[in-house]
């Protein structure tokens, strides 16, 4: 499906780009919205479950059957009426869904393949759960994710971030496909089965240039040796792709193994609904009783705290308050931990402790110089600080190593393109955003009346209010880590514009 686009009535669907077009102007669709039409189209005419379909759009996880209705009515509505004033979806009492239209498959639309760099390059493909049990598949996820995590931290390699590795996950490798995709040369694929208190890992690291398997060998150990196993993983491979044998600078461990599953699964939901992120702070903060000096639970709190997914109407200064202290504790816990160390410089930014902010972004960097997050995050800062130029490279970095970004790289990358003046690209980048987030909507509508284009920029500023009903300039410019008053005034030069509340 990822490497296909589809045509229907005035729309092309081209999910591997994550846009949908009706008559070549972009459709604003989110992206578990967008999963859900390529499901339906790829097999037009046929009646798909409610069951498969919730398996299709939320990967596994336990969702409520509610959220797969509410995601067939914003469809619909996107959608509107065929050329006969009908649906395009069918519902079928009882069973599921059938998207009714004549659909015609296009030549591919996949991206161009990207140039692996000048050094060893890899990619770690998410580990196959080849246990019984499906509750196990967040542990085969996180043993990938400690695995690249690893593998970051050594300067001589060149490592692609979490998400694009995982937009292959449950498709058949086809590993000179996936290597050009990623941008590649090398590829570690594995699967790991645990049972009965012990854990079964098989792992093979692939030239996919020569086709050879430079190293392959199964673990058979106590579940409690599975950190152990994680880093002589990544010192054998370090040894098949630099000719010696160098571990990874040792990581804060988690002590208690439930502590980390839930840390696992508590990630996942963050990104998702207000809902289920009060679930994930419940889990983290479980997590945390757990086991007290495992940095990684105060680290993804601290972020859920920040971003007030746990307190409706966003952070509230003591919110903030509490975020900043937790990503503190933090870096003391494991203060060799990159992913610690840029949320911790992210927020100093916000709270203006810039000095400090600065000095643990580059530590952050210093540390992982493959952290796509810290390469965006920084990207934001820098672009405020006035050093625009500087915070697109940063940006364009990050899509590097991130070639299947979350949704909010595209909000950075807007966000520079406006102010650069760029604001035909800050559009086109703003409108294929496949996120459900409704901030990105103010750039887009400054964007849209810098252009003149003050109907489409009225439309956005509308839609951005129904989510932001007390949003105002003046809180906002007060809020926003600006260094450099030449840029501020350029953003609210846009937004007063479009028609953003004073």
């Amino acid at each position: 499906m990822q490497g296909s686009r589809f045509a229907f009535g005035p729309f092309v669907l081209d999910f591997a780009a994550g846009t949908l077009l009706r008559n070549d102007a972009p459709v604003a669709v989110g992206y578990r919205g967008l999963r859900l039409l390529a499901a339906l189209v790829g097999r037009a005419g046929e009646i798909l479950g409610k069951a498969e379909l919730i398996d299709e759009v939320w990967q596994g996880r336990a969702v409520e059957e509610g959220n797969l209705t509410v995601q067939i009515a914003l469809l619909r509505r996107l959608l509107g009426p065929n050329a006969e004033g009908g649906e395009w979806i069918a519902t079928i009492p009882r069973v599921g869904y059938r998207f009714t239209a004549a659909v015609e498959q296009l030549g591919s639309g996949k991206r161009e393949p990207l140039q692996p760099p000048g050094k060893p390059s890899i990619a770690v493909l998410p580990f196959v759960n080849v246990s019984n049990d499906p509750e196990q598949q967040s542990f085969a996820d996180g043993l990938t994710e400690d695995l690249i995590t690893d593998l970051s931290r050594i300067s001589s390699l060149f490592v692609i971030a979490r998400n694009p590795a995982f937009a292959c996950k449950g498709k058949a490798t086809d590993v000179l496909g996936a290597a050009q995709e990623l941008g590649v040369r090398y590829l570690l694929e594995g699967s790991a089965r645990r049972a009965a208190g012990r854990v079964r890992i098989n792992a093979q690291l692939v030239d996919t240039v020569s086709g050879d398997h430079l190293w392959a060998e199964r673990f058979d150990r106590s579940l409690q040796d599975i950190f152990a196993v994680q880093d002589e993983v990544a010192g054998k491979i370090v040894e098949a792709l630099l000719g010696r044998l160098r571990t990874p600078t040792p990581r804060n461990r988690p002590k208690d193994l439930e502590a980390y599953e839930l840390c696992l699964r508590a990630r996942k939901l963050m990104d998702d609904t207000p809902q289920s992120a009060q679930e994930a702070h419940l889990m983290l903060t479980r997590a945390i009783s757990l086991d007290p000096e495992y940095a990684e639970p105060y680290r993804w709190l601290a972020l859920n705290h920040w971003m007030g997914w746990v307190h409706s109407g966003g952070p509230t200064e003591s919110s903030r308050s509490i975020a900043l202290d937790l990503a503190r504790k933090a870096v003391a816990i494991d203060p060799d931990d990159p992913g610690c160390r840029w949320v911790l410089a992210y927020l100093l930014a916000y709270e203006r402790s810039f000095a400090e902010a600065d000095a643990e972004f580059a530590k952050a960097i210093e540390l992982d110089p493959h952290e796509a997050d810290t390469w965006a995050a920084l990207s934001d800062i820098t672009i405020l600080a006035g050093r625009i130029g500087e915070g697109i490279e940063h940006i364009r970095k990050a899509f590097r190593l991130n070639p299947f970004p979350a949704s909010w790289y595209y909000l950075t990358l807007g966000q520079a393109q406006y102010a650069a003046g760029e604001y035909e690209a800050a559009v086109e980048t703003l409108r294929r955003d496949e996120t459900y987030r409704t901030s990105s909507r103010r750039f887009l509508a400054a964007s849209l009346a810098k252009l003149g284009r003050l109907d489409e920029a009225r439309t956005e500023v509308e839609l951005f209010l129904v989510s932001n009903p007390h949003f105002t300039t003046r809180h906002w410019a007060a809020t926003e880590p600006f260094r450099d008053a030449a840029t501020l005034e350029h953003f609210i030069d846009g937004y007063r514009k479009a028609g953003l509340p004073e």
